[in-house]
């Protein structure tokens, strides 16, 4: 499968897949591609658009229909996850916010779910999308930097907030410079403010520079070794009945991936934002 005027060789269908769908004003595009800083990837948008909706569709429809006698398995199964995540919430979170617990369900669900799309065979939705005149089609929202960076990028400004919220702005400006390095003599302890400042800077953007790039670069290489699967079935080096057994045992493996990869970056927005709301 390849786009118009694209020659269908191995590093063509890799660079295929893992091309988004992009939009952009006319005098930003070069070669036929969008470049510049707002481009927008239409697919990686529309899919975690939808996950979400779905995310509070279900949940919602399951709390409305909740019954206090025998519940059904998908209650069941809802409330299994909310129980998990309110347990790690009340273990990990030592300051008081009703928005925690709701936030940290809306990550992991959400977040697993748009792990999840990369268990759909590489080539369904993107051979549809081609059917239907969609040249591209990424489906695994959290294999564009974009999207991860966004959430990591919320849960940055959430820290900043708590912080200022629970120690005010002194207390912000007191942790960026009076720490780690102090001193009871005040002309040593203006000495160490730049270095400090320097030091719980890095730390700082540290934290959502991280949440983005684990997650998307544990679910990019996963989505890559699907890809690389289904090129040696394609090249004819892996037989149907081969190539079967490896995509179904790493996706198996994968499911371990998808769901670590949610519950870490729940985890750590939980311990982050904790941290901001504890006065030293």
């Amino acid at each position: 499968m390849a786009a118009s005027g694209e020659t269908l060789t191995s590093a063509g269908y890799i660079k295929h897949h893992l091309t988004n769908l992009q939009v952009c004003a006319a005098e930003n595009v070069v070669d036929g591609h969008c470049s510049g800083f707002w481009t927008l990837n239409v697919d990686s948008l529309f899919w975690a658009a939808i996950l979400g909706v779905a995310f509070l569709f279900l949940f919602r429809s399951v709390a409305k229909k909740a019954d206090t006698g025998v519940p059904g398995k998908l209650q069941c199964f809802v409330e299994m996850i909310v129980e998990f995540v309110d347990q790690n919430v009340k273990d990990t979170f030592h300051g008081r916010s009703r928005l925690i617990a709701p936030l940290a369900l809306t990550i992991f669900v959400w977040v697993f779910l748009m792990n999840l799309m990369d268990l759909v065979p590489v080539d369904w939705i993107p051979e549809a999308a081609m059917a239907a005149g969609i040249p591209y089609m990424k489906v695994v929202p959290s294999t564009d930097l974009n999207i991860t960076f966004a959430l990591s990028i919320s849960v940055f400004f959430l820290i900043l907030f708590y912080t200022v919220r629970v120690k005010g702005v002194s207390g912000l400006v007191k942790e960026l410079t009076l720490h780690p390095f102090s001193s009871p003599n005040k002309f040593v302890q203006a000495l160490f403010i730049p270095v400090n400042l320097l030091l719980e800077s890095v730390t700082l953007i540290a934290k959502p520079v991280s949440l983005a790039l684990r997650l998307f670069g544990n679910m990019y290489a996963g989505e890559l070794i699907f890809i690389l699967i289904a090129i040696m079935y394609g090249a004819g080096i892996l037989l149907g009945g081969l190539a079967g057994v490896l995509q179904l045992g790493w996706a198996i493996f994968h499911i371990l991936v998808i769901t670590l990869q949610a519950f870490i970056f729940m985890m750590l927005t939980i311990v982050y934002l904790s941290m901001a709301s504890e006065d030293h």
